[in-house]
């Protein structure tokens, strides 16, 4: 058989079997050596493990850039949606009830509208939850949005602690739900069932909306933020004239919300997260 002499002749001969030198046969030994062993590397149960889980973006500078985003948006949210509430309650209008839905959708919108590009515009440890859940993101990246996020609402109500007076402090419960206090909140119980009802409203209404992808492309993301946001402030407006208590702001719909209120008032004052868990693992 005559060897072609084109390179093309000559990888089909060398793959074939054909004209393999010692040289040649070496190199190939030494190829399917160092394959099989990064195969049994990767095939791995540990590797396995780290890599669905997603811990290959712990050395991401992507990761931790939206995860500052994440925390410095949910700061300036927290501090900007509280003040707003207790603004329109201290207004002394002829409905502020109406007035805080309004609120809650142009606050909501706007920061949505600016950080959904950037992050993802989670700003909610349930969001990054039912995200992980879906495969949407890494077990990892929720985690770490999670944790920024935590940090970043209690850097919030810091700064909103320092611009209140302690006589408003007390008096709204520094942002959280009022349990029971002296009569003007909400009983535990009631408050449990309303994060519960409320926040599966927003899962339903808004967060299903914005994790399809094909809704999200036909309908753009202005109009998911719209959703969302009206889906916020549907389930707020709702909360509030349901119990019609006056020490009661609405539904909390954030986990985060209650990290530094739980830490810095009595736990009579503010809901135990486990009103936050039961509700958004609907």
């Amino acid at each position: 058989m005559n060897r072609p002499d084109s390179s093309l002749g000559k990888i089909l001969l060398r793959t074939s079997g054909y004209g393999n030198t010692a040289e040649d046969m070496a190199v190939d030994i030494s190829y399917q050596a160092d394959q099989e062993s990064r195969k049994s590397v990767t095939d791995s149960p540990k590797t396995s493990f780290l890599s669905s889980i997603g811990a290959h973006e712990i050395y991401s500078s992507e990761l931790w850039r939206a995860a500052f985003t994440e925390c410095v948006a949910m700061a300036f949210f927290m501090f900007t949606l509280t003040t707003s509430i207790i603004s329109c309650f201290e207004s002394h209008g002829v409905e502020p009830k109406l007035l805080v839905p309004v609120v809650v959708f142009i606050v909501a919108f706007f920061f949505l509208l600016a950080i959904v590009p950037l992050s993802g515009g989670h700003l909610n440890p349930v969001v990054s939850f039912i995200a992980a859940l879906k495969g949407l993101i890494t077990p990892v990246r929720a985690c770490v949005y999670v944790l920024a996020q935590c940090i970043g609402s209690i850097t919030g109500f810091r700064l909103l602690k320092c611009v209140m007076s302690p006589d408003a402090v007390q008096k709204f419960s520094l942002g959280g739900c009022a349990i029971d206090s002296n009569g003007s909140g909400v009983s535990l119980g009631t408050a449990l069932m309303l994060e519960f009802a409320c926040t599966f409203l927003i899962l339903l209404l808004g967060i299903t909306v914005a994790f399809d992808q094909k809704r999200y492309k036909e309908l753009g993301l202005t109009m998911v933020c719209i959703v969302i946001a009206a889906s916020v402030a549907l389930a707020v407006y709702v909360s509030i004239v349901v119990t019609g208590k006056v020490g009661y702001a609405g539904a909390g719909l954030n986990p985060a919300r209650k990290v530094d209120a739980l830490s810095r008032l009595s736990i009579r004052k503010c809901a135990f997260n486990e009103v936050f868990v039961l509700g958004f693992q609907q």
